[in-house]
């Protein structure tokens, strides 16, 4: 239908239109992208809007891609990716890949891939890309080197691991699934081990020089950076570290009479700040809360103090009220701060300020924003005592501690103050640690429920949903804006966008007619000809539309070429497989590759100098393997 209508070229003929316009389409929307001036997103927008515009597809075709549910996995697991990350999990496990690997460049590449293939095997490689991306951005970080070394590997290893076994990816189970309906063997869950391990070692081996040579200009992004104001460096600066001290309260402890700490008069009488309490949450995914100490704030029996002031004031006061001292031997007694709610900045006092000449507690920065000033900083000079009377001046900076809210809401009047930074960001980048342990449940958990999803009866789209709201519930993200944050949308639309364009591929009949022409043209050069032909559409096809769809659009073409043979469906359906999944040209062929794309800082030609090398080596590696293992 297709070829007699290039033919004829009959402009009155609706359909002819349509290939023409999918066509112009198709190729404007590739050569946009090899040119990079416009983000990935809005070109995949503008196709879908151009075949919506001219009726090519229809408006249930052209969302589609958004209700997909490999695109609402996808959203899921970004958020669990994110979380990961969020919790420092991934710098805990990056920690043990990199005391296997060391810093070596070389070995952290081989490792990656190695770990990624073996994951890929049993999850989606969408699922294994998400879940290690912000591992592995965690292991170049540590190592000093630059992401766009390891995250094209990460993307293709993917691929390849999915290549094990019969549930690494979509397509396996398509052309199993087509062998079945025809009344044939399907393919058993380790039929496809032998020619995976052999793609992936070659890939391996072949991958390797390849970015070295085309990846080597990209500079060391990845290593860390000096950052004189970080929360770490302002303890140090201000000695917060030498002065922190943790107290456990007692049951007939002195604090339980009722009094509140203003009462208490605690700083007065011991020279003492509490700077915030400890204690067990009130539901069942808070689990222990960290509470900034206000004058009305009451303590109660198993709370757990963070005090700031001399060692020998916390000692007597301890005496006094009845309290433990935490000993840590590690750190001579002293306690380390976390900021999981709680944070930290300085802030300058600008000549406008109404605080000039005036005490401090004149501010009400307690009242105010829910922060307690712990240090003054004048010049060379450091204030730590009676500076709630201590009068303010032009230039002074103030060392303030609170809630991130309340440091972010003191940021945003600049006419009196200025905050020192971004305290927005220094709160995202602060590692929710003791919750990595929740983190690490769920993702075994979820990993699990999608390995054996035929036995549970849960789909992976619901585990994946549920994995993320786990992730949020349990505190694992910041909060939900920060959910909201970690995930990727301009991957999620780029594949949503671009999937109309396989319904248009389809529903014009370019798709099919392009696969029996090649397959035909080679009915007479024997078998491994054919199959190679099979090998070369379901690879071209993969190229610029989903693995998913071209396996769907393949498998007929691989099994009439099949039986016209007289040939065992099996091997050709095996190259189908293969084919649709070694695809790494472009960074549209799979979710994984663009999910790596902006993270890496990848343009459209890397994606084609590295990976369309590989895929033709792979091809080959794969067209001689497959026979030897399924004979004609």
């Amino acid at each position: 239908m297709f070829l007699s209508t290039i033919a004829g070229i009959n402009l009155s003929d609706p359909q002819t239109v349509k290939v023409i316009i999918t066509l112009a389409t198709f190729a404007a929307t590739i050569v946009a992208f090899m040119f990079s001036k416009v983000r990935s997103d809005i070109i995949a927008l503008c196709s879908t809007a151009m075949l919506l515009a001219t009726g090519v597809i229809d408006s249930k075709e052209a969302l589609a891609g958004f209700s997909n549910s490999a695109v609402i996995m996808m959203v899921g697991l970004f958020v669990v990716g994110g979380a990961v990350f969020q919790t420092g999990l991934a710098k805990i496990i990056s920690g043990r890949l990199l005391h296997l690997a060391g810093t070596d460049e070389k070995r952290l590449f081989f490792l990656v891939m190695l770990v990624t293939s073996v994951v890929a095997a049993f999850v989606s490689n969408t699922g294994t890309v998400a879940l290690l991306l912000p591992i592995i951005l965690a292991m170049c970080k540590t190592a000093g080197i630059s992401p766009s070394k390891l995250l094209i590997p990460l993307a293709f290893a993917s691929s390849m691991g999915g290549i094990l076994t019969l549930i690494g990816t979509p397509p396996n189970l398509i052309v199993s699934g087509y062998l079945a309906d025809h009344n044939k063997p399907q393919f058993s869950f380790f039929e496809f081990t032998p020619i995976g391990i052999i793609c992936l070692l070659v890939g391996m081996i072949c991958l390797w020089p390849l970015c070295r040579w085309f990846l080597n200009k990209k500079g060391r992004d990845g290593a860390p950076k000096d950052d004189d104001k970080s929360l770490a460096g302002l303890l140090h600066e201000y000695h917060i570290n030498d002065c922190v001290f943790r107290l456990q309260t007692k049951q007939g402890h002195a604090l339980i009479e009722g009094k509140t700490v203003g009462e208490l008069e605690l700083r007065s009488r011991y020279g003492v700040t509490v700077l915030e309490v400890r204690r067990a949450g009130h539901s069942l995914f808070s689990g222990v809360t960290q509470e900034l100490v206000r004058p009305e704030t009451i303590f109660t029996a198993g709370d757990t103090l963070y005090v700031l002031g001399r060692r020998s004031n916390v000692d007597e006061m301890a005496a006094h009220l009845n309290l433990e001292v935490f000993e840590d031997a590690e750190r001579s007694g002293k306690a380390k701060l976390d900021f999981y709610e709680i944070g930290l900045a300085e802030v300058l006092i600008t000549p406008e300020s109404a605080l000039i000449n005036r005490p401090l507690k004149k501010a009400n920065f307690g009242e105010r924003y829910g922060l307690n000033v712990l240090a003054i900083k004048r010049g060379g000079r450091y204030i730590f005592e009676n500076i709630s009377d201590e009068l303010i001046c032009t230039g002074d900076m103030l060392l303030v501690h609170g809630r991130w809210k309340g440091i972010e809401s003191l940021a945003k009047k600049t006419r009196e103050w200025l905050v020192i930074g971004r305290p927005d960001e220094t709160a995202e980048n602060v590692a929710l640690d003791h919750k990595a342990p929740i983190a690490a449940f769920i993702m075994v958990a979820m990993v699990l429920a999608m390995v054996f999803e035929k036995q549970i009866g849960v789909p992976s789209v619901a585990t994946v949903i549920i994995a993320g709201l786990l992730m949020v519930l349990t505190g694992c993200t910041r909060s939900v804006d920060g959910a909201y944050k970690m995930i990727g949308w301009e991957s999620i639309v780029l594949i949503a966008g671009m999937m109309p364009m396989s319904a248009a591929l389809s529903n014009t009949g370019i798709s099919k007619w392009l696969a029996e022409t090649l397959v035909g043209s080679l009915g007479n050069m024997g078998p491994l000809a054919i199959m190679a032909g099979v090998y070369v559409v379901t690879s071209l096809l993969s190229t610029f539309i989903s693995n998913s769809a071209t396996a769907i659009l393949v498998a007929p073409i691989a099994w009439e070429a099949a039986e016209g043979a007289g040939c065992n469906p099996q091997a050709f359906m095996m190259a189908a497989a293969v084919a649709a999944s070694a695809c790494f040209a472009t960074p549209i062929c799979t979710p994984p590759n663009a999910m790596v794309m902006n993270a890496g800082h990848y343009t459209f030609m890397d994606y084609v100098k590295v990976g369309l090398p590989l895929q033709i080596i792979m091809g080959v590696v794969a067209v001689l393997t497959i026979p030897l293992f399924f004979p004609f």
